[in-house]
């Protein structure tokens, strides 16, 4: 990547970030995101987004803007779940792109999904060993930090809440 392209990216990133109101990204949410990237080599960022697209937290590189990874993560687990749903009658965990540049993998997260993206050396099955346990901890930490409102991605449910 060139230098111009480098900077290009960070000055978007800075210009586009949506200002969250009240407390910073959950600090347990970011720390299982920083977790998963130091015991996966080839990963190369990870994102936390809520149901409506909205970014939760991220651990991405600066070339890559995370509101809109967020709502690409969105739009492609809704997608997926409703394939899922239509096709086999329910029951939705994953979905995995593979392009000729990386990985990229979505995880039901409770009321959000997690992406992990990874180069294309990665090891997919350790990527799902080490990845789904912590959708499954993400969601139990967004879930303590709710307000009580139940946005869960039911796997028994038609459609997502």
């Amino acid at each position: 990547m060139t230098a111009r392209k480098k900077l290009l990216g960070e000055l978007m990133g800075r210009l586009t970030k949506v200002a969250m109101s009240g407390p910073e990204p959950n600090a347990a949410v970011l720390a299982e995101l920083k977790a998963l990237r130091d015991r996966l080599p080839h990963l190369t960022g990870t994102l936390v987004a809520s149901s409506d697209g909205l970014l939760v937290a991220h651990d991405l590189p600066p070339d890559i803007e995370p509101t809109r990874m967020a709502a690409l993560a969105s739009a492609h687990l809704s997608l997926s779940y409703q394939l899922a749903a239509t096709a086999y009658g329910g029951g939705f965990h994953e979905v995995v792109v593979h392009g000729t540049g990386g990985h990229a993998v979505i995880y039901a997260a409770g009321w959000a999904s997690l992406m992990v993206l990874a180069g294309p050396e990665v090891n997919v099955g350790r990527l799902h060993l080490e990845s789904r346990p912590v959708a499954r901890n993400i969601a139990d930490h967004l879930t303590a930090t709710d307000s009580g409102k139940d946005r869960t991605w039911k796997t028994d449910r038609k459609e997502p809440i």
